[in-house]
Formats: structure tokens, sequence, C-alpha cells
């Protein structure tokens, strides 16, 4: 036989009551937890090969010489500053999304790498880096021997 639940309206609206009121205070009264930061604003793609750990990040209107790449340690940092080509006085905009003035992103390279024969290439605003992995983490192949009786 099935179990019946009284129902209690006052119940439901306690329960949305205090939704609402953790709605608010995530919203309003915290930080915003897991929203990126200025600094971690450029998006970056890292992914592995067989010789090399690659990094991608877009960065337009941007000229190569207005970017400084570095490698400390195991710390990568991308470092840039966007400029308004003409200027428009505030209350003219209508929206205003594009980032302006400098940014920084830092992030750790998982592997080891050779940080001196990394190479840097811009294209159509894409930065590629290349860092060549150092020879301690590249793959190894064994090749087995078979033994004769």
């Amino acid at each position: 036989m099935a179990n019946l639940v009284r129902w209690e309206p006052v119940r439901d609206l306690v329960s949305l009551r205090e939704a609402m009121d953790r709605l608010f205070e995530t919203s309003f009264v915290q930080p915003r937890v897991g929203w990126p930061a200025p600094e971690e604003s450029l998006a970056v793609d890292m992914y592995e090969t067989d010789d090399a750990v690659v990094v991608k990040t877009a960065v337009p209107g941007i000229k190569p010489e207005d970017l400084d790449v570095s490698i400390v340690g195991d710390t990568l940092t991308i470092r840039g500053e966007t400029k308004a080509e003409e200027e428009i006085k505030k209350e003219n905009y209508i929206r205003r999304e594009c980032r302006r003035g400098s940014f920084c992103r830092s992030l750790v390279v998982p592997l080891s790498v050779v940080a001196d024969e990394a190479e840097a290439e811009f294209e159509n605003g894409i930065l590629t880096l290349t860092l060549p992995k150092a020879e301690e983490v590249k793959p190894k192949t064994i090749k087995i021997k078979a033994k004769g009786k």
C-alpha cells in the first residue's frame, strides 16, 4: 500500500524563501567564486605532443612586440596591453565589452621543459608557444629482444 504524505504549503514556502535567500547571498553578498579573475581572463589551450608542450592563446588586436612571454621554473607568464585606438566618450557607448588595459596570465606547465629552446609564433592574433620537453620526460621506447632456445 502506498504511503500518503500530508501536503503542507507553508513548508514549501519556507524552502522557497530559503532558496531565494541563498541566491541573493551568493550573488551580492559573497564574492563571485568560480568567475575568472581579471588576470585569468586570457583563455589558453595547452596540450602535449611527444616532444613538446604547446600553448595557444588568442590575443586579437595586439602586436607581437607588445607581448611579453617568460618562463621561470615551471611557471609560464604571458603579459600584454591593449590600448584604445580612438577616444570615445563614455556616455556615447551603447555596449562596451572589448578588453582594454594590461593583462597577465600565469600558469604552471605540468612537465619539465627546456625554456631556452622555446619558440613563439604569432599569426592572425593567435600566439602559439612550443615548449620542448626535457629529455627525462620524453617517452622512451624499449625494444624487446626475443631469446631463442
